[in-house]
């Protein structure tokens, strides 16, 4: 297959679009003649993170369907529609050789435009428990890269390549960063570091957790780098206004001197979070979002607790329990979690699902 123009798909958080962006950082290393546009939801952070990373984005119409407020999915059939209506015109236009969806339901209209206009498309699934829209879509796609084993019960095994996710190129160089992060973030190198993460928008249940405990972590000495997200910077900044020690802002841009100075890792765990944190063989504590579709968060975290790579605390016991779990772990050697986690990364993915699609 000669490729020219590649299309990719997907987005909607940031567990979607770095991995996107990532392959197609990858497959221009390989080839700089390459042709790129990227598709995503009109409205979703895609729109802001593509431009960014130097691509061109078209937005869709698309929506994700309601599970709760089920009254919601009254127009969906109809942006759906409008949806596939605009993918056909889209790939009509841009003429792609290959597109590559990354799941989201961002990427189901491009997909099956794709499919029903004969053009080869290849499936990138994150997460441990497959997504629908890369489900419904597998089973005429050319090649399917996976980040967990046993994804047999969801896709075609002959298909199923087991690549581990793409992450952010610049987190591979955080080794030997930690006086540097020390400095930018004002904390003391040598003292024991908490970081904590949410995802983009922040993690309520985790900021609530972190907030009520904030005495404790004070006076035992740790320092805390956290990441609150928007909604919830001001009343963390009020909260640790007494506390010297503790970094806090809506979103940290530098995570590789994050990582560099964390000692463990609170996180959500949706699957670029996890990839992250394998990659940089860093100890950590996942408290997935119990909303996440299908449950797929608590999967991934499963898959990293069974293989005693990490800790699992549930949402609904963050209360009690997130910040007992975090001083234990903290103050003891996580040297365990740490070469465990390591083990299980894939520091090549990127590039090793660029080569897949080139020479396809």
């Amino acid at each position: 297959m000669s490729i020219k123009r590649v299309i990719i798909s997907g987005g909607g958080t940031g567990g979607h679009i770095y991995p996107a962006i990532s392959i197609a950082n990858a497959m221009k290393e390989i080839d700089p003649s390459l042709e790129f546009l990227f598709v995503g939801a009109e409205g979703k952070m895609e729109m802001e993170k593509v431009p960014k990373a130097g691509f061109k984005i078209i937005g869709l119409p698309i929506v994700g369907i309601q599970r709760t407020q089920v009254w919601k999915n009254i127009f969906f059939p109809f942006k759906l529609a409008k949806s596939l209506f605009l993918s056909a015109k889209i790939l009509k236009d841009f003429k792609p050789d290959v597109a590559v969806g990354v799941g989201g339901y961002a990427s189901g209209p491009l997909l099956l435009a794709a499919r029903f206009l004969g053009i080869p498309y290849f499936i990138q699934e994150q997460n441990s428990f497959a997504g629908i829209t890369n489900k419904a879509l597998a089973s005429k796609a050319e090649h399917i890269f996976v980040a967990y084993p046993g994804m047999e019960r969801f896709f075609p095994a002959q298909k199923i390549t087991l690549s581990g996710n793409p992450v952010r190129k610049d987190l591979l160089e955080s080794a030997g960063k930690r006086e540097q992060a020390a400095a930018h973030f004002h904390l003391d190198p040598a003292k024991k570091t908490l970081l904590i993460i949410g995802g983009s928008q922040g993690a309520r249940t985790i900021n609530q957790g972190i907030l009520a405990g904030l005495d404790r972590l004070q006076k035992s000495d740790v320092q805390v780098i956290w990441q609150t997200g928007i909604a919830f910077e001001s009343t963390a900044k009020t909260a640790a206004e007494g506390f010297s020690s503790a970094y806090v802002s809506a979103f940290i841009y530098e995570m590789d001197l994050a990582y560099a100075m964390a000692d463990l890792v609170i996180s959500r765990a949706g699957a670029s979070s996890v990839s992250e944190i394998c990659l940089l063989g860093k100890a950590s504590i996942l408290v997935p979002l119990p909303s996440a579709a299908e449950d797929h968060q608590t999967e991934n975290a499963k898959s990293l607790v069974s293989q005693n790579a990490a800790i699992l605390v549930r949402d609904a016991e963050v209360k009690e329990q997130l910040i007992t779990e975090a001083l234990k772990a903290i103050q003891s050697d996580v040297s365990t979690l740490e070469k465990n986690s390591l083990r299980l990364a894939k520091p090549n993915a990127a590039h090793e699902i660029a080569q897949s699609i080139l020479h396809a």
